[in-house]
């Protein structure tokens, strides 16, 4: 008995055994058997054919290859219906850093329609989803390097993975809180109104002109931010003076005080709006201060006699109004400053400067740096606090400068900061409340950076 006779007589129904040759055949019949058994309506194998042959009656299920169409389709409730494959891989993955973030772009697949699309990290696999490219990834470990892959889903499942995106590294971050106070403006000469004070914004004590507390920035460690102190105002002889200039950190600014008003000429002249206004001159109309930062210069409110100079206006209030103290040839007082703790003392910062008159009162400089009034003097405004300079009466010389502004930044303890070329520091990285530090900058322009 052959090997083929044994396999034969398993493969057939015979009780005896087969030859060589029935072997063969009953194997070919019994695998045609078992495929055309398998290739039946009833198994949902209808086979393939142009539109016009699809079968007459199909079962829900039956799929059929539509060599019209090119498309694989199936019979549903509805009728034929293509079967949609899953989309392809998006391509062109590409990342960029943020801040514990990165944004991912890429190239959409269009083999079919998608409904969303899926980032994920590595390594954490933390992951985002979008309608399109690009998509924001957050809550990532600052410098922790990450990859990224996008899938792709449509209507028939999702597409294998993209390829992975270059490497970034989320950047880490610093809250700062700040002290911008801007230079103050310059007194008029003659009978002149005093300076308007630097504009002052803070995160410590609320802002200056009555505004609220401002809210830290947070920053990126490693990034260069600038930092700017306004100088002060310049005053002039026998003439209004000049306003302050700007104090810069970052994106907050604070204006530059208003220069005083002169009393030269018929009825004085107006005092310059800045972040608080200067006083007028000789009885001419105040300036204006900037809304959060400062106050405007002393208001008037009859009649006022070209010998008399209003005060400035403050971080805190406005000039004093005219007549002050029932004197109608009086200078009247600069407007007082705002107190603020950032460096762990309270310290008055930005007083208008007071007002000059050619009777024997001059204004006083407002609490803040404001200098007071003079009858023949230039009384200038304290450096590095913003405050006005005082008027002059006399037209023999200038009035009194604007004091500088000055930056104070505060941060953790545990960050270190690093001042640019440009800039002067006054205190670098000193230790305030323990768990925090600060620096001062009282001139100069740079860039400052944290790590």
């Amino acid at each position: 008995m052959t090997r083929a006779r044994d396999v034969a007589s398993i493969l057939t129904a015979a009780s005896t055994l087969s030859t060589d040759a029935e072997a063969t055949a009953a194997a070919s019949a019994a695998a045609s058997s078992a495929v055309s058994t398998h290739n039946t309506a009833a198994n949902g194998h209808v086979g393939r054919g142009n539109t016009a042959s699809r079968p007459g009656s199909p079962a829900v299920g039956d799929l059929y290859f539509d060599t019209t169409l090119d498309k694989l389709i199936q019979y549903t409730s509805t009728g034929w219906s293509q079967i949609a494959p899953v989309p392809n891989a998006p391509t062109s993955v590409s990342a960029s850093a943020g801040v514990g973030s990165a944004t991912i772009s890429f190239t959409a697949p269009t083999n079919v329609t998608v409904s969303s699309y899926t980032v994920t990290s590595s390594p954490e696999n933390i992951t985002a989803s979008g309608a399109s490219s690009p998509i924001t990834v957050t809550g990532l470990t600052a410098g922790t390097a990450y990859t990224f892959t996008v899938t792709a889903l449509g209507s028939n499942g999702t597409s294998v993975a993209s390829s992975a995106s270059n490497s970034i590294t989320p950047t880490a971050t610093v809250a700062v809180s700040y002290l911008v106070v801007a230079g103050g403006g310059s007194g008029g000469s003659h009978n002149a109104g005093g300076g308007g004070a630097g504009g002052l914004r803070s995160t410590i004590t609320a802002t200056g002109g009555g505004g609220s507390l401002e809210s830290a920035l947070t920053l990126s460690i490693g990034s260069s931010y600038t930092v700017t102190v306004g100088a002060g105002g310049t005053g002039a002889t026998d003439a209004k003076g000049t306003n302050g200039s700007n104090s810069v950190f970052s994106t907050i600014t604070s204006t530059g005080g208003g220069a005083g008003g002169s009393g030269s000429g018929s009825g004085g002249s107006t005092g310059e709006n800045g972040g608080s206004g200067g006083g007028g001159g000789g009885g001419g109309a105040p300036g204006s201060g900037t809304v959060n930062q400062g106050y405007a210069g002393g208001s008037v409110t009859a009649a006022a006699p070209h010998g008399s100079g209003q005060g400035g206006g403050g971080a805190g209030a406005a000039g004093t109004t005219f007549p002050q103290g029932g004197n109608d040839r009086a200078g009247t007082d600069g407007g007082v400053g705002v107190a603020v703790s950032i460096t762990g003392s309270s310290v008055f910062y930005a007083g208008g400067g007071g007002g000059a008159s050619y009777s024997s009162t001059q204004g006083l400089g407002g609490n803040g740096g404001g200098a007071a009034g003079t009858f023949d003097s230039q009384n200038n405004g304290t450096a590095n606090t913003g405050g006005g300079g005082g008027a002059r009466n006399r037209q023999n010389g200038p009035g009194g400068n604007g004091g500088s502004g000055i930056v104070i930044l505060r941060y953790p303890s545990s960050r270190t900061l690093s001042a640019g070329a440009g800039l002067t520091t006054g205190v670098l990285n000193q230790s305030v409340g323990g768990s925090e530090r600060y620096t001062t900058f009282t001139s100069g322009t740079g860039t400052v950076s944290w790590s």
